[in-house]
């Protein structure tokens, strides 16, 4: 049996972008004094523990928020952190806790699969042991941008668990540090703002795949574009929003993620002129 777990950490990882506070509409922001440390997973376990069958690989790689001088904030973030990344059913449980329960009961399902396979072993003359039996699962977070009270990150997540292919999610997260809780689009966008938003993003998508007519969308695998609306999923940081839409939210397998990326001045209309990220734009 092949197995290993590793954890490193980090004094002190900076992965904020800079922001140069030159582009119309934005404002330099100041870095956030926030430390982060990583944790780092890398398990295999092949089924019945003989390295001749099918395994599981599972690869964890989880920044999170380790030092900060407001201590009630940090603990809410460190909650956000392992919520976004492990899930609801990990959120009392402290980063270091939460990677290993993860991992534990990751490991635990995979296992369950052992009497099927066995069953199959021993029918392996009347039908094919299937190779959908090698699952694998990989998954990171990334800081986007960490200026101006603001944290924004993304959560990679990559899993194969039989079936023709694999997923892929990236889920997107900005978080007030003034607060410690996430920012929502209601917090940021002006009152009744789906329907105008929608058109924004259903445009630039468009114009991203070189099409000056929205419907021809539907021609390239994307679903109805009357039915693509803001979905909650964004980042923000000194230049714009960037909303991410994961396979098969608006279109087919093969286009994979869309990423919108969405300027302030091109949405200027639409932002509310007190919200947690109004310090970042002109007015």
């Amino acid at each position: 049996m092949k197995t290993y777990l590793r954890e490193s950490t980090l004094a002190c990882l900076l992965l904020g972008l800079i922001a140069t506070g030159c582009d119309m509409g934005t404002k330099k922001a100041a870095e956030n004094d926030i430390r982060f440390d990583s944790i780092t997973v890398e398990k295999i376990y092949h089924l019945l523990d003989n390295p001749d069958n099918p395994n599981c690989d599972l690869e964890i790689k989880f920044v999170y928020p380790q030092a900060y001088a407001d201590e009630a904030i940090l603990e809410k973030l460190r909650k956000q952190f392992v919520v976004s990344y492990f899930g609801e059913d990990y959120e009392d449980l402290s980063p270091e806790e939460a990677t290993r329960r993860y991992t534990d009961d990751y490991l635990s399902a995979y296992k369950d699969l052992e009497e099927d396979y066995k069953d199959d072993l021993a029918n392996a003359d009347k039908r094919p042991v299937g190779a959908w039996y090698s699952y694998y699962e990989m998954s990171s977070n990334t800081i986007a941008f960490n200026q101006a009270d603001i944290i924004s990150y993304t959560v990679s997540f990559e899993n194969y668990t039989g079936g023709a292919h694999g997923a892929h999610a990236y889920n997107n997260h900005a978080l007030n540090l003034r607060t410690g809780r996430p920012i929502t689009e209601e917090e940021i966008f002006v009152e009744d703002y789906q329907d105008s938003l929608a058109r924004i993003l259903v445009d630039r998508i468009a114009r991203q795949n070189n099409l000056t007519d929205i419907k021809e969308l539907e021609d390239i695998g994307f679903f109805s574009v009357d039915e693509i609306y803001p979905n909650g999923n964004f980042l923000v940081d000194e230049e714009g929003i960037t909303y991410s839409f994961n396979e098969y939210e608006i279109a087919a397998y093969v286009v994979g993620v869309t990423n919108v990326r969405l300027p302030y001045q091109d949405i200027r209309h639409l932002l509310k002129d007190e919200s947690p990220i109004a310090h970042l734009i002109d007015k």
